[in-house]
């Protein structure tokens, strides 16, 4: 027989054993539990269909209509399980109601052990906003744009340190060109629930290097407990040269149509100004990409300081400084490992 567990069991054991989400396509597309395979028990009209009668004809005639949909496709849904080789299934639809509790007895008339997951995914949703609540040793990377952030959040991860990569989870790199090349992003909600099962597997006691970013990220939006904490986390500015930073975005982006470029330019013409913004474009048409870098880079530039002088005030000049050099990623890793010391014994 089926049994109902919390959610903290059902991720404990989600390590091993596979998840069945049983939410309409819909539902699962907007956002699901990171692993979770979806197994809907209705289509997306099967289910409007279904709620539809449940309004105006009452609980009875909702089920009835239910089972005669659910009825033909009840082999396929074994034999989907069933090829999941796992003797244990961990099954959960939005509150933790009918999909789930039948889809479970329908399981077990093949021998599989089912655990339903208490309160559907909507516990789900309520735990992980609590969990993101909770303090972590986050320590930021900062920086002018171009400065290689993101390459170095990579040398750390590569080193065994622990790293969130919000621009990655966004699928998104955070400025007007931050969709190209990229695919599409996820929903904010499964931004955060990628971004709590990347934090689950961390020790949050230890620190956490993670990207200075905006409260968005694309159409994102980072959850607000731990973007407050990113305010008041410690900054390690990450320093390049103007001529670095330059070909770093021009070996990011250069490779892409121009007709993309100019169209995520023309994004930001009211920042840039009429002018520039003309220069930039022709820049680009010309294959001239050192000129079109360099014209956006002086935008972003002010942009980013202005921010930072509002941040920091008088104690911008005080900041931790690093100049990042790939070729010597020993020293990098050693001279932030000795940062992260010195901020820890400060917090404490």
């Amino acid at each position: 027989m089926s049994k109902e567990i919390q959610i903290e069991k059902f991720l404990e054991l989600s390590n091993t054993t596979p998840i069945i989400d049983v939410r309409s396509p819909a539902e699962y597309e907007q956002a699901h539990i990171p692993g979770a395979l979806n197994l809907p028990l209705f289509s997306n009209e099967e289910r409007e269909l279904v709620g539809t009668i449940y309004k105006q004809k009452g609980k009875v005639k909702a089920v009835t209509a239910g089972l005669e949909i659910v009825g033909p496709k009840l082999v396929t849904f074994t034999k989907f399980a069933l090829s999941l080789k796992s003797e244990s299934i961990l099954i959960h639809c939005w509150r933790g109601g009918m999909r789930s509790a039948s889809m479970a007895w329908l399981l077990e008339t093949v021998e599989l052990k089912c655990n339903i997951l208490t309160g559907g995914y909507k516990s789900y949703r309520t735990y992980i906003r609590e969990q993101l609540e909770k303090p972590y040793n986050i320590v930021l990377l900062g920086g002018f744009t171009g400065s290689g952030k993101t390459d170095l959040l990579k040398i750390l991860d590569a080193n065994g340190r622990q790293i969130i990569d919000l621009e990655g989870i966004a699928h998104h790199k955070g400025s007007a060109f931050g969709a190209i090349g990229q695919t599409a992003q996820p929903s904010t909600e499964m931004f955060e629930n990628i971004l709590y099962e990347q934090l689950s597997k961390l020790d949050p006691t230890q620190p956490i290097w993670v990207e200075d970013e905006s409260h968005n990220i694309g159409r994102d939006f980072i959850p607000e407990p731990f973007w407050l904490q990113m305010r008041k986390s410690p900054l390690v500015v990450v320093d390049a040269t103007f001529k670095q930073r330059v070909e770093r975005l021009i070996r990011d982006y250069g490779g892409f149509p121009a007709e993309k470029l100019k169209a995520s330019i023309q994004k930001i013409e009211k920042r840039l100004g009429y002018d520039k913004c003309k220069l930039a474009l022709e820049a680009c048409e010309n294959n001239n990409l050192d000129t079109a870098a360099e014209i956006c880079l002086l935008y972003y530039d002010k942009a980013y300081k202005n921010q930072l002088v509002n941040r920091f005030g008088d104690k911008l000049g005080t900041l931790p400084q690093i100049t990042f050099d790939p070729s010597n990623s020993q020293e990098i890793i050693e001279q932030l490992d000795s940062i992260a010391t010195i901020l820890n014994k400060r917090l404490k």
